[in-house]
């Protein structure tokens, strides 16, 4: 696993050139059997550490006396857990420092070494692939998260330069750092007071002056879109700033401080500071390679990107799952291997006997164009079928739409096998594409521009793309075509992440999971910065 630039931390509080009495200046063996003796028995309950121990002959990690340098760099790299959005009370830097300046025995050292120890495994976890397992919070959060073995954490820091692995451990994305400045900037703006009172929910135009205009201007000043001014009219410079709002928050770029642009102005930077720690909660579950070519689905954001090496080169407008508990778009990551050109579209089994087969009991030539299928793909004749002899249960059939202009996949889909039978494909529903909140579909993605993501994807293996996809397309049959590499394909869920110039961007919660990761946050005991009691 790979780690970014080390972070540059904050002024520390507490002193780190520790001494932990006269018998740490001893050498380790001086009273081997207290110590060894203490440890292994604060080590019981944790099978990891007592294997560690058992195997190294009880040698020390931070209490010996040449573990200094060690033990320094650990307390160093813990006491900035606040920035990180880490619950600080699991490895306190504050009550580890006392434990040590209060030890008057082996038996405490044994017990501090242990406390240590177990301190530095939650850390290293918790920074390197986060503080809570997603799955038991929202069971649409099916990352699979990638835990460093214990034995090469305690390997690494047993043998390497303490401070090279405190930097290591850091999570590599440029994202990360970026969320990190963000959380430091807005506890500062909480603690300075916020962004000011609320704005009334009255839509402000351009060309408009007077105490409404004036309340948005100081908002705006104080969010950092709009340099100090004295205007008291809706001039250029408030309208550019009202657009630069609009774009980082997902709106419609109009330059007018409508309803919907004021609410979300109103959106406290409490609020949006709760976003950013789920967000870097989120970008400890990822190790995504930045330099690989990869699909990248934010669903709040209703957008899909091709990036490479950190560049949007394909941008696309898209539609996701409806907020109802079988139909939201689950977030995990997989390998996009082929596109199928004038797909038929197999009727999930849900939506059959759902939506479908309760239709079908009460007129047989109901949605006629569906066709019933047997188990072995083969058309089954409707007038040979008794619908209302199963329920959803029995139904031993299957549904497909064939190809056409009119199919619900539209005239091509994007396949990353996957057990969620989750994909990306065109839809003829053209209209929902204008909306502002798009989540309408059971699950899959819908792709406003499927063509050009089609041609993204096969200008890397074909002269005339374009030309290759329209001779498929000619032919109204089913075709699949392969990619001759593979593309990470990454469906997120991120309502706080920056932007290319690092500035962060906002979307709504459209799901409710970022409020559920939060509450969860805290109850691991993660605090919101800056907020005054």
């Amino acid at each position: 696993m790979t780690r970014s630039a080390p972070y540059k931390l904050p002024a520390l509080t507490i002193v780190l050139s520790l001494t932990l009495g006269a018998f740490l200046s001893a050498p380790a063996a001086a009273q081997p059997s207290a110590f060894s003796q203490s440890l292994a028995a604060a080590a019981t309950d944790d099978a990891v550490i007592a294997d560690w121990y058992g195997k190294t002959g009880y040698e020390p990690l931070w209490t010996g006396s040449d573990d200094a340098e060690r033990r320094q760099a650990f307390l160093a790299a813990i006491a900035s857990a606040a920035d990180h959005g880490l619950p600080v009370q699991r490895y306190d830097a504050v009550a580890l420092t006392n434990a040590l300046r209060a030890a008057e025995s082996e038996g405490d050292r044994g017990r501090i070494e242990v406390a240590m120890t177990r301190a530095y495994l939650a850390w290293a976890r918790d920074l390197t692939s986060g503080a809570i397992d997603p799955a038991k919070v929202d069971a649409g959060i099916v990352r699979e998260i990638d835990r460093i073995d214990p034995q090469i954490l305690l390997t690494r820091i047993a043998a390497g330069n303490p401070k090279a692995v405190m930097t290591w451990l850091m999570p590599k994305s440029p994202a990360y750092l970026n969320l990190m400045k963000a959380k430091i900037g807005l506890e500062a703006q909480i603690a300075a007071g916020g962004w000011g009172e609320p704005l009334a929910v009255t839509p402000v135009e351009p060309g408009d002056t007077g105490a409404a205009v004036v309340a948005l201007r100081d908002r705006l000043v104080r969010m950092g879109y709009l340099a100090p001014t004295a205007t008291a009219s809706y001039d250029r410079a408030v309208q550019a700033a009202v657009q630069a709002f609009q774009l980082a928050h997902g709106l419609v770029a109009d330059g007018r401080a409508g309803e919907g642009t004021i609410l979300e102005m109103n959106i406290s930077a409490g609020d949006r500071l709760k976003s950013v720690i789920v967000a870097l909660e989120r970008e400890r579950w990822l190790d995504i390679d930045q330099s690989v070519r990869h699909i990248w689905v934010n669903l709040p954001d209703f957008r899909a990107k091709i990036i490479e090496h950190g560049r949007t080169v394909f941008d696309t407008r898209v539609v996701i799952g409806k907020n109802v508990p079988d139909q939201r778009s689950p977030e995990f990551s997989d390998e996009m291997e082929h596109m199928v050109i004038n797909p038929s579209w197999g009727v999930p089994r849900s939506i059959i006997v759902k939506e479908y087969l309760p239709l079908l009991q009460q007129n047989p030539n109901a949605v006629g164009h569906l066709q019933v299928i047997d188990g072995r793909g083969r058309v089954v004749p409707r007038g040979s079928v008794d619908f209302s002899a199963y329920s959803a249960r029995s139904f031993p059939y299957g549904l497909r739409q064939p190809p056409s202009d009119g199919n619900a996949l539209g005239l091509v889909k994007f396949m990353f096998p996957n057990k969620y039978n989750i994909y990306l494909h065109d839809t003829p529903s053209k209209s929902l594409f204008g909306n502002d909140v798009r989540a309408y579909s059971h699950g899959c993605i819908r792709v406003a521009d499927p063509f050009d993501l089609a041609y993204a994807l096969l200008a890397l293996q074909s002269d005339d793309p374009e030309a290759e996809f329209q001779a498929h397309l000619d032919t109204g049959n089913e075709t699949t075509v392969k990619l001759d590499k593979t593309v990470p394909v990454h469906l997120v869920y991120f309502t706080a992440y920056p932007d290319s110039k690092g500035r962060i961007g906002y979307r709504r919660d459209v799901y409710g999971r970022d409020a559920a990761l939060f509450r969860a946050l805290e109850e691991a005991g993660v605090a919101l910065g800056g907020v005054q009691g």
